[in-house]
């Protein structure tokens, strides 16, 4: 059996909130390959998130399959919404986000957390981009506001070219090479009724940019894939519209050719396969975990 051996990879996973994501997922099986994780998390989370790390109640959701538990190296906070930190305007955010972002002692933007990363642990081998956020999800495409929208389009798809930018330098030359992931979802290139506010059009750009940054980055050495997954009932997909979104899973398992719907584990098990050996010559390309879902014409 050929296993999965990340050891001496230093890995940086965006876009954890809590312990049900596919970012959590994915983060506990890259540690359990041997590689050290680092996580960057949305300022308003990382509290959360260092409960999770932490509280007794929540250590089952941390155990690894040999009975460990998931410590990531370092938590540190990341606006995707800001490339660098001449970016923030803090007098144009609400009040509570303004206090609390004035009380952040790290460089928060995307450019100063990958350089934080990149220097502290002398380079980055694998990338993994799980940010999706639309305020006007649960709008129609009529409904959405323009300022919606290209909210959307700038935190879902433009923060992958903005953190690869970032990390490619720290990438180039590494063993085995780099490995940028991203996550998007069948709503990128089908009709998704519940979901609006640009996140459809932000999963679109998202692929085609993924291809463009392999282009670019091959020359590196890192290669950039995504991971099509299919709907699945985490919190921030909960919240969206509840009792709709639950119907979606329950209607694609229903009609995919497995006929169940995905697990998490599953999809942290396609990344593992992404930023090994084994998929070396692997780039440009949307991989779907979904259970074939995207294959059926209803």
């Amino acid at each position: 059996m050929v296993g999965i051996d990340l050891s001496g990879k230093v890995a940086l996973v965006t876009g954890v909130g809590d312990n049900e994501s596919f970012a959590w997922f994915i983060s506990k099986a890259l540690q359990a390959a041997g590689a050290t994780v680092v996580l960057a998390c949305h300022p308003r989370v990382v509290g959360i998130v260092e409960g999770v790390l932490s509280r007794d109640m929540d250590r089952e959701s941390r155990l690894l399959p040999d009975g460990s538990e998931f410590k990531p190296a370092k938590v540190l906070p990341c606006d995707a919404g800001y490339d660098t930190m001449a970016d923030v305007k803090l007098d144009e955010l609400p009040p509570a986000t303004q206090r609390a972002y004035a009380k952040l002692t790290t460089d928060y933007s995307i450019t100063g957390m990958v350089d934080a990363v990149g220097k502290e642990f002398g380079g980055i081998d694998v990338l993994i981009h799980s940010i999706a956020f639309g305020r006007e999800v649960t709008k129609s495409q009529l409904d959405t506001s323009r300022k919606g929208y290209l909210e959307a389009m700038g935190i879902s798809a433009y923060s992958l070219t903005a953190l690869t930018r970032a990390a490619a330098p720290y990438m180039a030359g590494r063993p085995g090479g780099g490995s940028v992931v991203g996550l998007t979802y069948i709503g990128g290139e089908r009709v998704v009724p519940h979901y609006g506010g640009g996140m459809s059009a932000a999963k679109a750009s998202l692929q085609i940019d993924a291809k463009q940054l392999a282009w670019f980055v091959g020359e590196k050495g890192a290669r950039v894939n995504l991971i099509s997954a299919g709907p699945y009932l985490s919190r921030a997909m909960r919240s969206i519209k509840p009792g709709e979104m639950e119907k979606s899973v329950e209607y694609a398992a229903a009609h995919s050719p497995l006929r169940r719907p995905i697990e998490p584990q599953e999809v942290a098990s396609a990344v593992l396969f992404l930023c090994s050996p084994l998929a070396s010559a692997v780039t440009g390309q949307i991989l779907y975990v979904d259970c074939g879902y995207h294959v059926m014409g209803t």
